[in-house]
């Protein structure tokens, strides 16, 4: 009988393991898929002193708008409260466990209602009516002992930034301006510094553990190898300007890529015999490509990591936010949101939305990421005692003016570990 992609995991029993050196460069294929540590994770990770990514500002306008979520794989309410201000709090419902919430968005007016057994909350998330609480017709009810402040899901504590909304559950993550950094949020903020239009969104389910997604969109040393549309139009090659930044406690990430020119003539790629640049392909379109400058900088590329669970995506003129949420060991979802600005022109709407094939699920670029994650899962099946090569620019986790080089993957090895106490 085949395995599914669900049962085809490592250990579902393995006690606490122990890491194999203090090195960043190795890393050993049992943390994609072991049971005990992913569970592990959930708790010292998603519920731990992080600021998790849970929805846009814009998504919340006004009073009783909310969006459900997940924070690891704990589902969760986020809604604009009645004074303008956010709150997230844990979707289930004190009484019996259903969903509090059960549409991906809406508006609720002042209230939450449990479909099951009509047990109210308000937008803080607090238990404020009990259906039938003094019983019926003089007969059953809740004791005189029940007290409704006793009772409640999980609050979460929320943070703004950029137009986005992050949720903890500890009181022990920093603020988010500390938690991000000075050169990363001046980064956040270099992309996503006005208000904000949703273009479109989508969810994609990809076969892979969750880590191995974000250390794709952290290794700047695959982008123009492994994507031929990359390298064959000059968007991101290893020969461009550019470089990565990575935050002191390697957590957070920023690569960019810098195109002044001086790229067009190298044959580097084609030197080394790498498949990923190609003569054989043209744009029947070369508008795709058209492309302005709207930070006032010449990047053309850049790639931004929050941890545990944002990309922030600035690829020419197409924008996107992307949430990482994981589904076990072995599986994860990829919730793409695409962005414009609320000032654009027409033609700049247009624009965006030309780009954004470029990046998505089945995007001349990044389908080859939906993929590459499972190659993976499926390769380190039966090799969970050994041990990943993360050598590519050394094997520290510091910042570098070059892509050619694995420092964000090792940053966010260096934040994981001290985040799981290995």
């Amino acid at each position: 009988m085949l395995s599914s992609p669900q049962s085809n995991r490592m250990s579902t029993s393995s006690p606490r393991r122990e890491w194999p050196g203090a090195t960043l460069a190795r890393v050993p294929y049992w943390v994609y898929g072991d049971e005990a540590n992913y569970r592990a994770e959930l708790r010292r990770i998603f519920e731990g002193p992080v600021w998790n990514y849970v929805a846009l500002e814009s998504d919340l306008a006004r009073t009783g708008d909310f969006r459900t979520t997940f924070v690891g794989e704990m589902p969760v309410v986020v809604v604009r409260g009645e004074t303008g201000e956010i709150h997230a709090f844990e979707n289930r419902c004190a009484h019996r466990g259903a969903l509090i919430a059960l549409d991906d968005c809406g508006s609720t007016g002042k209230r939450f209602q449990c479909v099951y057994h009509a047990w109210s909350y308000d937008l803080r998330g607090a238990l404020v009516g009990v259906a039938f609480e003094k019983g019926a017709n003089g007969k059953g009810g809740m004791p005189e002992s029940f007290c409704k402040a006793d009772h409640g899901p999980r609050q979460l504590r929320t943070a703004t930034i950029g137009g986005l909304v992050f949720a903890s559950l500890s009181p022990a993550a920093p603020p988010i301006e500390e938690y991000l950094g000075e050169a990363v949020r001046t980064r956040l903020l270099r992309v996503l510094g006005r208000p904000v239009q949703v273009l479109g969104r989508f969810v994609q389910a990809l076969p892979n553990n969750w880590k191995l997604y974000v250390e794709n969109v952290k290794d700047t040393y695959h982008a123009s190898l492994l994507h031929t549309f990359f390298s064959t139009f000059h968007i991101t090659r290893l020969t461009q300007g550019g470089g990565v930044l990575v935050s002191p406690d390697g957590a957070h990430h920023a690569s960019s890529t810098i195109d002044r020119g001086d790229d067009r003539s190298s044959t580097a790629y084609r030197d080394q015999g790498i498949r990923s640049e190609s003569d054989r392909y043209r744009l029947t379109d070369p508008s795709l490509l058209d492309t302005v400058k709207e930070f006032g900088d010449d990047i053309q590329l850049q790639i931004l990591t929050v941890f545990p669970n944002l990309v922030v995506q600035q690829v020419y003129n197409a924008l996107a936010v992307r949430q990482v949420l994981p589904k076990g060991p072995g599986a994860m979802e990829l919730h793409w949101t695409y962005l414009g600005f609320a000032d654009d022109t027409a033609e700049m709407r247009r624009r965006r939305l030309r780009q954004a094939n470029l990046v998505g699920p089945a995007g001349y670029v990044s389908m080859e990421d939906g993929c590459v994650g499972g190659f993976v899962q499926r390769g380190v099946a039966a090799a969970e005692d050994t041990l990943s090569v993360v050598n590519m620019g050394g094997e520290g986790a510091e910042s570098q003016d070059t892509r050619a080089t694995e420092a964000a993957v090792r940053g966010f090895w260096k934040a994981y570990r001290a985040y799981m106490g290995y």
